[in-house]
């Protein structure tokens, strides 16, 4: 088995160092972040592997508080005539009692850098660059392990990456990767992990392991994720109530149906956060305009009725049953619909299958209620919109996504999926329906073809 390769994440405090690790491990709860300095005070560990091997080793370190005083202090106490190379002032120093005095935190991060293979130099992109931080890597530097400096909050429009490009290379640092912890570049794993492989030619196999692997969880995580929102979608489509026709009926039923839709939209958006290992609260979604129900004829629909007319075949005339459909249709009450009604009078329920109740509620005078194809265009805008945050979304971010409905010309104005017209004649298909039967395969099917069109 291979040995993991073991990094250092260094810099000074408050620089974002904690926050790179949980993006990189895609940990939200990992260490402690916080705008106060120090916040970090001890060396803690996380593992990154792949089918269960252990490839890499992260150690976030405490800040670097003051390296001009510790470089002072190294060149204070050499020895006239001494040439010491870097790992052997360092060794003597952490030796000495200022290691566990007033340079212990400086301490514990130049013991992490001599056990490790390399380090992460984490550096505010937005900051000046100031002589602490020359010190800091040169300080850095005698522990005779590559070091590769991280720019992180790269995506601020406050950066100074310009300046901290020039001064690195001052230093004869050429080698560098942009690394925003809270907006990570979607090739940013990639760009990092290929930079190390140059310091550390012989964990290129590892790393490039890292990186595969990286790049198949994500392109799983979108299949995931799109197949959650077509679930969301299909439900919703083909939920229906059957209502009386009397007005405090209808306004009760869709009040209803609007706190039913609302409450599966957040299920599936929770589903999508645990899907990213986000927090509960790290989206949130504003209120659903659904002013008002959709009252349609769906019952008869072309999907309906081609399937009435093969349930029907066998048992009340075709005829009749084309009948009842068209003047259903059109709203009359003539000759089909009394022979609708007396087939099923007479016995012959079963072969109108789960048809017959809504063919003699709508026969009744009952209304059925739907939601609006508006509102399928916005629950297909918004959860597309918050797989995509998610997507390119650091676990180091602090504010929460909100969902608003973003300009997706397609989903707009485009015609809608097919899935979600043939799933206005399947009421059986909605887990928000009684009765649901959401293992049927033609189910299935339609959610595998409706993901695919709803992936960002």
């Amino acid at each position: 088995m291979t040995k993991p390769l073991k990094l250092a994440v260094v810099g000074h405090t408050n620089v974002g160092k904690t926050s790179l690790l949980r993006t990189l491990l895609r940990d939200s709860d990992f260490g402690e972040v916080s705008h106060r300095p120090s916040t970090t005070r001890h060396v803690e560990g996380a593992q990154l592997s792949v089918d269960g091997e252990p490839l890499l080793e992260l150690y976030d370190t405490p800040g670097l508080e003051d390296a001009i005083a510790l470089l002072e202090h190294l060149e204070r106490v050499e020895r006239p005539g001494e040439r010491l190379d870097g790992p052997a002032r360092l060794g003597r120093f952490l030796e000495g009692s200022e290691a566990r005095q007033r340079f212990e935190q400086e301490a514990k991060v130049l013991r992490q850098m001599f056990v490790s293979d390399a380090g992460l130099y984490v550096i505010d992109a937005r900051e000046p660059v100031l002589a602490k931080y020359r010190d800091e890597l040169a300080v850095l530097a005698m522990c005779g392990r590559p070091l590769l400096p991280v720019l992180n909050f790269v995506a601020s429009d406050k950066h100074r990456e310009a300046d901290w490009r020039e001064a690195l290379a001052r230093l004869g640092l050429h080698a560098l990767v942009r690394f925003d912890s809270v907006a990570p570049p979607l090739d940013g794993e990639r760009r990092l992990y290929d930079s190390l492989a140059l310091l550390l030619e012989r964990a290129r196999p590892q790393l490039q392991r890292l990186i595969d692997d990286h790049e198949a969880q994500r392109a799983l995580r979108l299949q995931a994720g799109s197949r959650l929102i077509a679930e969301l979608l299909l439900d919703v489509a083909a939920c229906r109530r059957s209502v009386s026709a009397q007005e405090a009926a209808l306004r009760s039923a869709t009040s209803l149906l609007r706190e039913q839709v609302r409450q599966r939209e957040q299920r599936c958006v929770e589903a999508l956060l645990r899907l990213y290992a986000f927090r509960k609260e790290d989206a949130a979604a504003g209120e659903l305009p659904l002013l008002g129900g959709r009252w349609g004829d769906d019952l008869f629909n072309p999907e309906t009725l081609k399937q009435l007319g093969v349930r029907l075949g066998g048992g009340m005339a075709a005829g009749a049953a084309a009948g009842a459909g068209v003047d259903l249709l059109v709203g009359g009450l003539t000759l089909g619909a009394a022979a609708a009604l007396g087939a099923l009078a007479g016995g012959a329920w079963q072969t109108v299958g789960h048809y017959g109740e809504r063919l003699l509620g709508k026969l009744k005078g009952q209304r059925e209620l739907t939601v609006d194809d508006a509102i399928l265009r916005l629950l297909a805008l918004r959860q597309r919109q918050l797989l995509a945050a998610l997507d390119a979304r650091g676990h180091a971010a602090f504010e929460a996504i909100r969902l608003k409905t973003p300009e997706d010309k397609l989903w707009r104005e485009g015609k809608l999926p097919a899935a979600l017209g043939k799933a206005r004649a399947h009421p059986e298909w909605s887990s928000l329906n009684m009765g649901a039967e959401l293992e049927q395969a033609d189910r299935q099917g339609q959610v595998a073809a409706l993901a695919e069109g709803v992936r960002p």
